[in-house]
């Protein structure tokens, strides 16, 4: 069985398991601490990050991106990318957006500051991080309540690797209870969509020692 390198919380690691699940591909995961360097995972992803996803016959994927890239070609029958170059070209704008503009200005101030330090034994949260992370989250949901209003799906017609790129962030921000729904209505009824689909249940199982959701986390109907 193919096997997937991750870490509950890593976003980018719940986008491709999101992906694995949209496309019923059956996959086992293993958790990988990444701070521990081993020696095993660095071979097989010298980059030492997760996700990475090793095929039956061997073939190491690492990098969510190119992981998406790869399950879109060699699973095509459900289509997650677009169908036309348009539409491909802004699905994976908006995964780049949130995998890199979002992971940059909000993930990495706030669920790196208190999830991923505590995690790797890096020692408390910085302040002015996490007060940039809470400035720049309210910008970036309106960002998503705009999408959410003016397209059936945040890149178009079809639902796409770029929502759960988005979803796959915003879910591990609601783990921590840092994300607030009720100035985000529209973001809030998108999300709750696709946390919805049968591929998403998994990661409401998630469970962190340390850490615990709040109610509403788990709960399909907010």
């Amino acid at each position: 069985m193919r096997i997937l390198y991750h870490l509950p919380l890593s976003p980018q690691s719940r986008q491709v398991r999101l992906m694995l699940g949209e496309k019923r591909l059956p996959y086992e995961p293993m958790t990988e601490r990444v701070w521990e360097e081993r020696p095993e995972f660095i071979r097989l992803n010298p980059a030492g990050d997760v996700p990475v996803l090793v095929e039956e016959n061997g073939l190491s994927i690492p990098n969510a991106g190119v992981i998406c890239e790869y399950l879109e070609e060699a699973y095509p029958d459900t289509p997650l990318m677009g169908r036309t170059l348009a539409e491909r070209v802004e699905v994976r704008r908006l995964a780049a957006w949130f995998n890199e503009k979002f992971a940059s200005e909000v993930t990495r101030n706030l669920l790196g500051e208190k999830v991923d330090k505590r995690l790797a034994g890096r020692g408390n949260p910085d302040g002015n991080a996490l007060r940039a992370g809470y400035a720049n989250i309210r910008f970036h949901l309106d960002y998503i309540g705009w999408l959410a209003e003016t397209r059936a799906w945040l890149a178009g017609g079809m639902l796409s690797i770029a929502d759960f790129a988005a979803a796959a962030h915003l879910s591990c921000l609601d783990f921590i209870g840092d994300i607030d729904w009720s100035r985000a209505p529209a973001a809030k009824d998108w999300y709750a969509r696709v946390k919805s689909r049968p591929c998403f249940r998994s990661l409401l199982n998630d469970r962190i020692v340390g850490f615990t959701p709040p109610e509403h986390y788990a709960d399909l109907d907010f």
